[in-house]
């Protein structure tokens, strides 16, 4: 085991599956007491109990992130446990592939409510703990999606370019009350999530072959590698990486 973040409390919301249970199971390596925030609660508890099992410690907590409730008990839940967080992962998220003029306007509301709603709540209910003790570290998960379009993404692009100025907005409003706020921003990713989103890019007629991947960004990025880029943010190394947008994506939006 690491030591990166031995001492803290981290809080990764989606941090069951994917990215997000990489990020997880990362953090707990590198000494960090995880609260695992997510939907599935089957997953989540899966998850705390493999990072148990490896010699870490982990809690489950469940709560749909687009609901302020929940949100709240969830983070109470962690702070009753461990009296603090340190580290927040703003990862949960979602997404919507299909041409823009079929997009609904209950799709639209629940992809923004996942994916820049629960943002705002989670940030929201953790940050006082974090000001209390003038430090903390949160990471939000961009993406390129806000910064190239993509056909048949209109919606999922659009929440992300809000994640990405959520992060910049935060950092700057708590900057000189010890909070960073940065974010990372993964390309096509080898999880679910991802292989779903390819799959359903390439049925609509998108081109995002293993050759066309390859082109863009060498190769599909594997989970670890984003939650790595996660954890130097989130990290002390960073103490003075604050309102940055992190791309792990290999040269996709250098191009």
């Amino acid at each position: 085991m690491g030591e990166r973040l031995k001492g803290k409390v981290a809080l990764v919301s989606g941090g069951a599956t994917g990215v997000g249970g990489a990020a997880s199971t990362l953090f707990a390596a590198e000494g960090a007491r995880v609260a695992v925030l997510d939907i599935n609660a089957a997953a989540a508890e899966a998850t705390a109990l493999a990072i148990r099992e490896a010699g870490g410690d982990a809690m489950a907590v469940v709560a749909d992130v687009s609901q302020a409730l929940p949100v709240e008990r969830a983070v109470a839940a962690v702070l009753a446990r461990w009296g603090s967080i340190d580290v927040l992962f703003n990862h949960a998220g979602s997404i919507v592939v299909k041409p823009f003029l079929e997009t609904t306007e209950d799709e639209w509301d629940r992809l923004m409510a996942v994916n820049v709603k629960s943002m705002f709540l989670v940030t929201r209910a953790v940050l006082p703990a974090m000001l209390a003790q003038r430090k903390g570290a949160i990471v939000c998960t961009s993406s390129i999606s806000a910064v190239a379009g993509t056909p048949m993404e209109v919606l999922y692009d659009t929440t992300k370019g809000a994640c990405h100025m959520f992060a910049r907005a935060i950092a700057v409003e708590y900057r000189d009350r010890g909070i960073r706020c940065n974010a990372v921003c993964p390309g096509f990713v080898r999880t679910p999530h991802g292989l779903r989103e390819v799959d359903a890019l390439q049925k609509l007629g998108v081109d995002v072959s293993d050759a066309a991947l390859a082109v863009a960004q060498g190769r599909i990025c594997e989970p670890e590698e984003v939650a790595a880029a996660a954890l130097f943010l989130a990290s002390d190394e960073a103490s003075f990486v604050n309102g940055t947008h992190l791309f792990v994506d290999n040269g996709f939006t250098a191009v």
